[in-house]
């Protein structure tokens, strides 16, 4: 077996229960399957009265001083346990951040023009409607960065397009040659 097939193998963990005869502690805390207690005994005894009820004895909490096993169906379960990630991985929502870049004319000024601030906000208005994040941005060039503050002037003006139906995450910051500020969707429960 090669070093990189010992990794990948190792990487791979997936953490199950232990049920019936895997479960080897001196004693643990027994739960019947309709929730009562039935008190402490060594996992030999708990594992024949599972037996003797025709269920599985699984360790549900092995971090417990004593370990907590729990008499029941295993099967049922585990199909019980996928049926809920299943259902909590559909309503899951996915939020994309969508970047609008704003580009000057030419690279002596921010001179954007105003069809195109127009369309970029219709656009941006579109994404935080479908629930998304936008990214505005302008990459400054050559002299622009002389006159950033233009830029974030631009920005905040953008920004405001937006008040209806976003709100800023952060303030708007200047990293490197970028000016930027990411828009959060507004919710809406009130």
């Amino acid at each position: 077996m090669s070093a990189f097939n010992f990794f990948k193998e190792d990487t791979i963990i997936k953490i199950e229960h232990q049920i019936n005869n895997q479960i080897r502690d001196k004693e643990v805390r027994v739960i019947n399957y309709d929730g009562t207690q039935l008190g402490i005994m060594s996992s030999v005894e708990a594992n024949k009265k599972a037996e003797e009820l025709g269920f599985d004895l699984v360790k549900i909490s092995p971090n417990a001083v004593p370990p907590v096993c729990k008499i029941m169906d295993y099967g049922k379960f585990k199909f019980e346990l996928n049926k809920k990630e299943k259902e909590a991985k559909k309503n899951q929502k996915i939020v994309e951040v969508k970047e609008i870049r704003l580009q000057g004319k030419n690279s002596r000024n921010f001179a954007i023009g105003e069809h195109d601030i127009e369309f970029k906000a219709k656009n941006a208005i579109k994404f935080l409607k479908s629930g998304n994040k936008v990214k505005l941005s302008i990459l400054m060039r050559g002299r622009q960065t002389a006159y950033s503050e233009k830029g974030v002037e631009i920005i905040e003006n953008f920004a405001k397009l937006l008040e209806e139906f976003g709100q800023k995450e952060k303030p708007i910051g200047i990293e490197g040659r970028s000016i930027s500020v990411i828009i959060a969707p507004k919710s809406n429960k009130k």
